[in-house]
């Protein structure tokens, strides 16, 4: 059984439709492009580890970074679920979290940021499906 992602029939028929449609020379497969981007955040490899059936693994870093310098992806997550907040007030969940080392010595008695912020933000995720 592969475990490369590629996207559907049904998935490529509600993301197509908004691809910029401009430059030349015009794009190459974008269907496997976009199941080469959607494999690499899926896995979390490198880039240069993207298996190449997608194609060059430049071709798939470059199109996913020139398409979210300009709001493309955005776009697209609007456009799928119907979600308009802007980028900034997405929120994104991890199985994990990171603290640098330091960040068990801080001083007591420090902001009260986290001690407002927090709550709030296990909230959300609680109530995220």
């Amino acid at each position: 059984m592969s475990r490369l992602f590629w996207l559907n029939d049904e998935q490529w028929s509600k993301i197509e439709p908004l691809l910029p449609h401009y430059g030349s020379p015009p794009r190459v497969d974008d269907r496997r492009i976009l199941s080469g981007i959607v494999h690499v955040l899926r896995c979390g490899c490198r880039w240069y580890d993207c298996p190449a059936e997608y194609g060059p693994y430049t071709t798939v870093y470059n199109r996913f970074n020139r398409w979210s310098r300009k709001g493309i992806w955005q776009s697209i997550y609007a456009a799928l679920t119907g979600d308009r907040r802007t980028h900034r007030q997405l929120l994104a969940d991890s199985t994990h979290i990171k603290a640098h080392r330091s960040a068990a010595g801080a001083e007591k008695g420090g902001s009260n940021v986290r001690r407002l912020v927090a709550p709030a933000v296990v909230e959300r995720l609680r109530s995220m499906p």
